[in-house]
């Protein structure tokens, strides 16, 4: 009994949360175009610094503020090239890069022609290793757990100075409305822990929990339906 008391109350919350999101919209976001790629990417640098999967790729600290924001800004063109990325406002106190399941895929010649091939190779070839196995180990377990279209939240992140003050939720909330209109799921992963919690917030559960090849890092996949 009281367990199934504990699911009701889970269950009811998460029926007024879906209600609270969907009452939310885009147009309290600003949509970034490329002329806000690198101020973006010096957001999401900031924010990622410490981050777990920050320390796997590059485990110096030095090359990593070194290296690190030429990999944003190659995430956030990636992102407003093929999905949508979004700021909470014209401050970009926090930044979140979104895609479409079905958007087109970046082939290694669209690399070669946006020059981004050789941002990944001046970043080292041991981070370049390190990205293609988390990036196939990612995409194995994106693949388990989502068979049909949905919305994939590729990064969040919220300037350290902003941080504490709800604007990562303020990122969700617009997007998640959005899927729920559109009757689809949400999938994402995250490499800190105490972010599941955040997002278990908005409706998301884990899928699938496990260690990246090569590293003692875990990673939690995570998907919130509709």
């Amino acid at each position: 009994m009281v367990r199934q008391a504990h699911h009701e109350r889970l269950q009811n919350g998460l029926t007024v949360l879906k209600a609270d999101i969907m009452a939310e919209d885009l147009n309290s976001l600003l949509r970034l175009t490329k002329d806000r790629i690198k101020p973006a990417a010096e957001v999401l640098e900031r924010a990622f610094r410490d981050y777990p999967m920050s320390a796997y790729f590059i485990p110096d600290e030095a090359k990593r503020s070194k290296k690190q924001p030429a990999i944003y800004r190659m995430l956030v063109r990636n992102g407003i090239k093929y999905g949508e990325v979004y700021a909470t406002s014209s401050k970009l106190e926090g930044v979140a890069v979104w895609f479409a399941s079905d958007s087109r895929r970046e082939s290694f010649w669209d690399y070669l022609i946006s020059g981004q091939y050789l941002t990944l190779l001046r970043s080292g070839r041991e981070v370049v290793k390190r990205q293609r196995v988390f990036g196939e180990y990612a995409a194995s377990a994106r693949a388990r757990c989502m068979s049909s279209r949905h919305w994939y939240l590729q990064l969040l992140g919220v300037d350290p100075a902003y941080q504490g003050k709800g604007f990562a939720g303020q990122l969700l909330r617009p997007m998640l409305a959005r899927a729920d209109r559109e009757g689809v799921p949400c999938f994402l992963e995250t490499q800190a822990e105490k972010n599941v919690a955040f997002y278990e917030h908005f409706g998301f559960t884990v899928a699938e929990a496990g260690i990246i090849p090569g590293s003692n890092m875990k990673s939690w996949a995570m998907v919130r339906k509709t």
